[in-house]
């Protein structure tokens, strides 16, 4: 599934992000969706109960369950777009698996913050599918998570209203420099709660910014110290992806989410090429 959304993040270029990621993945043999986002037109967001693109963002989470309940699928790859793509998809999987499903939640943030907390509903996705939040979205997920199944992986710190929230809910996370050199602590994890369907949720921030660029923290001409207090990914993609093997080759893998691709020079060239007259004539 294509979710090219970027209302979650308030940040247009999460769409062309979702756009490169389609034309980059392999090429599969299900079916293929793609949920109609508007294009970003230059506007201020309206806020509805605290979250800003709400009646928006609302809709499309309900077009991706639409789509995803036309195949009644086993799997389900999304490209997207900001975090909160992963909530049809999640909300399926824990639908259709119920306690056999884990969720493996790869991110330098843990998502589970309210529009009590931050505007921005991206960071609210993994509260959603445990319960927690705005009633309009929660109704999009019929069976909530369990937190026993629910991992947050590579996260290195949280601030004091996510600290409150993670034990509130009790998730459990691991942080990068344990999964650094083995995958030992998630594949325990799974056998320990016999989790026999796995789904991940992949937000490329997870990933060290100084090592991969297409990330929110390398947004050319940024001033400096405008992401100060920001927590930032420490992993390597050689490490995710091995991480990803081994466990894939543990339990069925079910679905995976791949969110917040920016990037950003090839936006700045594209945009540059859009430029020139002759490649409009």
């Amino acid at each position: 599934m294509n979710m090219p959304q970027w209302q979650g993040g308030d940040e247009p270029a999460y769409s062309f992000g979702s756009e490169l990621l389609r034309w980059l993945a392999p090429p599969h043999d299900g079916p293929e969706e793609t949920v109609a986002v508007p294009e970003p037109d230059g506007s201020s967001p309206p806020v509805s109960r605290g979250i800003k693109w709400c009646a928006a963002l609302l809709s499309q989470a309900r077009a991706a369950r639409e789509a995803i309940e036309r195949h009644a699928p086993d799997r389900i790859v999304t490209l997207g777009g900001d975090c909160l793509v992963d909530l049809a998809p999640m909300a399926y999987l824990s639908r259709r698996y119920g306690e056999k499903l884990g969720v493996l939640w790869l991110d330098a943030h843990p998502d589970v913050m309210s529009a009590a907390e931050f505007s921005h509903a991206h960071a609210h996705v993994l509260a959603l599918l445990l319960g927690r939040g705005d009633e309009a979205f929660t109704a999009e997920v019929p069976r909530k998570l369990d937190a026993r199944r629910v991992m947050i992986a590579g996260m290195q710190g949280w601030n004091a209203d996510e600290d409150l929230i993670l034990k509130e809910l009790g998730i459990r996370h691991i942080p990068p420099a344990v999964l650094a050199d083995s995958s030992r602590p998630i594949l325990d994890w799974i056998e320990t709660e016999g989790i026999t369907h796995l789904a991940v949720h992949f937000d490329l921030d997870v990933l060290d910014p100084a090592h991969f660029s297409p990330l929110l923290f390398n947004r050319p001409g940024m001033p400096e110290g405008a992401f100060d207090g920001i927590e930032q990914g420490r992993m390597q993609l050689d490490q995710v992806v091995r991480l990803l093997k081994e466990i894939g080759a543990a339990v069925d893998m079910v679905g995976l989410a791949i969110a917040e691709h920016l990037p950003w020079d090839m936006l700045r060239l594209r945009n540059s090429l859009a430029e020139l007259p002759i490649m409009k004539s």
